[in-house]
């Protein structure tokens, strides 16, 4: 994951600070500046993004497999 501002850094900082949030992770498909993802957190959040992102994964399957999606 590269370090410093993306091509979406200015809408994931909007999203932060309108959440006064700790940590955001934006992701784009098909926007005017193509696909793309970006993430704000502080470092313990950053390092737990694979379990978060695994989890969510699991549940997003689970949704499809009980033919909730």
């Amino acid at each position: 994951m590269p370090i410093g501002p993306g091509k979406y850094d200015d809408l994931c900082t909007y999203v932060r600070e309108q959440a006064k949030a700790e940590g955001v992770i934006v992701l784009v498909f098909g926007g005017e500046r193509g696909n793309g993802f970006e993430v704000q957190a502080t470092l313990s959040i950053t390092l737990g993004l694979p379990e978060i992102l695994r989890s969510m994964a699991d549940k997003i399957d689970a949704m499809h497999g009980k033919g909730e999606l």
